[in-house]
């Protein structure tokens, strides 16, 4: 009877909890690495540095152009080698959570395999 019922919460309860976790996991892996954030804000000046407007002079401005422009490219670059990041973490959960949702019905049957495969004398080395 206990058997049974384990096995009916495996299949049912189990199952949509144990993927309901795996889908708390992404959405918390995006949020930790702020994926739209860092899409909206990719041109954005590195840790919000500015150079303000600049002085009076030509040379002013140029100057303060030079250095929100270089403080733009450096924060694209973090911005994409982080969204990079995030996108290959996000994936490989991705792969490998579906791989645990496709073996997850068999789970149960693997005590049943090492039984029957120890009764054969089965040996891995």
């Amino acid at each position: 009877m206990m058997a049974f019922a384990m096995l009916q919460w495996w299949y049912t309860r189990g199952w949509k909890i144990f993927i309901t976790k795996l889908i708390d996991k992404l959405r918390g892996a995006a949020d930790f690495f702020s994926i739209s954030l860092l899409i909206r804000t990719l041109f954005a000046p590195f840790k919000q540095i500015d150079a303000g407007g600049g002085g009076d002079s030509l040379g002013d401005r140029l100057h303060a152009f030079g250095d929100r422009l270089i403080s733009r490219l450096v924060g694209a670059v973090m911005r994409i080698g982080i969204l990079i990041f995030g996108l290959i973490l996000l994936i490989l959960e991705s792969v490998v959570g579906l791989a645990l949702i496709i073996i997850w019905p068999f789970l149960p049957l693997v005590p049943v395999a090492g039984i029957y495969l120890t009764c054969t004398g089965f040996s891995l080395w």
